[in-house]
């Protein structure tokens, strides 16, 4: 997993909860970088979990909303960092776009990246189906992703994951733009 995930997730609970907790999450887990990340490195998504885990353990949310949460936080730094990604007309256009443009692009700058696929299905002008499929099982940090894509596209849009195979690395989400 790209080290700018693990920089942006650092700055998330340094923003949300302090200093301090990014310093206790770090060393209370045990991580192989010693929770030492640039944002072009290449890390286990191990740490990933080990550090959401224990957030999730000391502030007693779920790893699922603390994934949604990192999500939509995380769209804003790819919203920033490549905008020439967002120049579209909407949010289902815009995913639309992510396995035929998106990551062929980020390929390019990172052949060793392992990225997910989606799958997008328009349902009606107004709803579609995504299938997500990871090994890594980061469905809910791609629900969070959908919800700063609507944000940013200032479309008001429910997300909900439908149905879940293979232990999470594949999973429906269903997108309703709402009025």
């Amino acid at each position: 997993m790209k080290g700018i995930v693990f920089t942006e997730f650092l700055e998330l609970v340094e923003d949300k909860f302090g200093i301090a907790m990014v310093e206790q999450i770090i060393d209370e887990c045990d991580l192989k970088s010693q929770g030492v990340y640039t944002s072009v490195g290449t890390y286990s998504h191990k740490e990933m979990f080990a550090m959401v885990g224990k957030l999730s353990e000391l502030k007693d949310i779920p790893v699922n909303q603390l994934l949604e949460l990192f999500g939509e936080y995380f769209f804003t730094t790819l919203s920033t960092g490549y905008p020439q990604f967002m120049d579209q007309p909407n949010m289902f256009t815009f995913l639309k776009t992510i396995d035929s443009y998106i990551h062929p692009e980020v390929l390019k700058l990172y052949p060793e990246a392992e990225l997910p696929s989606f799958q997008a299905e328009m349902k009606g002008d107004d709803e579609m189906s995504l299938k997500y499929r990871s090994t890594r099982k980061m469905a809910d940090f791609a629900v969070g992703l959908i919800r700063g894509a609507a944000a940013f596209y200032g479309e008001k849009a429910r997300v909900k994951k439908q149905e879940e195979f293979d232990e999470g690395q594949t999973v429906v989400i269903n997108i309703k733009r709402e009025a």
